[in-house]
């Protein structure tokens, strides 16, 4: 049986499946893209072949949870990171399966591949003095220094995804009377992110260094285009390592451009900001996912503990009035 060449089906995947089929989000087909994009290249280094000859049979479950590990120890990603990778691989295989019934039982066995498990840790965020510290940092001197603190500035005090930040065009910033930002986010949901008017300020007198045209992105790289995740995420690291000579708080810590996010939503609820509202900042579904924050403010815990009363009353004990329901209660 002649094998499957991976490269034409992994383009009808994307402009089939994705595009045509699906109407995938631009977030979606971007994070399938990297997700290939890190495949092909630990296959040609595994497997000694372009990428264009690698077929699909190459993707046995030992070779993609080889991949999966790779991921987490070399490249340090988290395991949520390795189960979003996962789950592109798996869209991927479940199209396969549809177009090639000969193949139809290698995808049972990747589909069959679980998610990891993980504990979930403390919510990472900045105070108040670490954020300044960190926007101290950079060199405003130069054009990439000032890039990089309007950066970080937005990215604490709006809350935007790494994935909304380099995609930020000129055009969704509007200035003036009830400054803002408008961003397409995850879950195809527009939504607008009032501005400090420092920051608007700042903002704008960014824009007209850069000059452009509307679409261009705010943020762009050193050859005028949109950075890229990786990018944005060294930029964060990269200055939160110089923050670390003059903050020793923050040594020792893994700060992401995910924990300016955390950062902007703490700052909102110790200001006294109605969880809801903060839901609609962020740009979450309900509620419930933003209630991890209450739990990370000690503060508010601090607070809740001055209403417990002190006394010495002896609780009394629950006795059933009826021989029915202390039955039922022992069961």
């Amino acid at each position: 049986m002649n094998e499957q060449k991976l490269s034409p089906i992994l383009q009808r995947f994307f402009t089939d499946r994705l595009f045509k089929q699906l109407d995938a989000s631009p977030h979606t087909v971007a994070s399938y893209r990297d997700t290939f994009r890190l495949l092909l290249l630990y296959s040609k280094g595994r497997l000694e072949r372009e990428p264009s000859c690698i077929c699909i049979e190459d993707f046995s479950v030992s070779f993609l949870v080889d991949f999966l590990e790779d991921l987490e120890i070399n490249r340090k990603v988290s395991v949520r990171t390795r189960n979003n990778r996962l789950a592109a691989i798996r869209s991927f295989f479940r199209y396969v399966s549809f177009n090639e019934p000969s193949l139809s039982l290698l995808c049972q066995r990747v589909l069959s591949i679980p998610n990891k498990r993980y504990a979930r840790g403390p919510v990472e965020y900045l105070n108040e003095n670490e954020t300044e510290s960190l926007f101290g940092v950079p060199d405003t001197d130069t054009v990439i220094g000032r890039r990089d603190k309007l950066l970080l500035v937005v990215a604490a005090q709006t809350g935007l995804r790494n994935s909304e930040i380099r995609l930020l065009r000129q055009e969704n910033i509007q200035f003036g009377s009830g400054a803002h930002i408008r961003c397409f986010g995850k879950g195809r949901k527009t939504r607008c992110t009032p501005l400090r008017a420092e920051t608007a300020i700042s903002l704008n007198e960014w824009i007209q260094e850069l000059g452009g045209a509307p679409a261009d992105p705010v943020f762009p790289s050193s050859r005028g285009g949109a950075l890229s995740a990786d990018a944005i995420q060294q930029i964060v690291s990269r200055h939160v390592a110089s923050t670390c000579l003059i903050c020793p708080s923050l040594k020792g810590r893994s700060i992401t451009p995910h924990t300016l996010r955390h950062t902007a939503a703490m700052s909102l609820l110790r200001n006294g900001v109605d969880l809801s509202v903060i839901a609609l900042w962020l740009g979450h579904e309900s509620t419930e996912t933003t209630q991890i924050y209450l739990h990370a403010d000690m503060e508010i815990k601090k607070k809740a503990l001055k209403y417990m009363t002190e006394d010495k009353t002896v609780p009394k004990c629950y006795s059933p009035s009826d021989e029915l329901i202390s039955f039922l209660e022992d069961l």
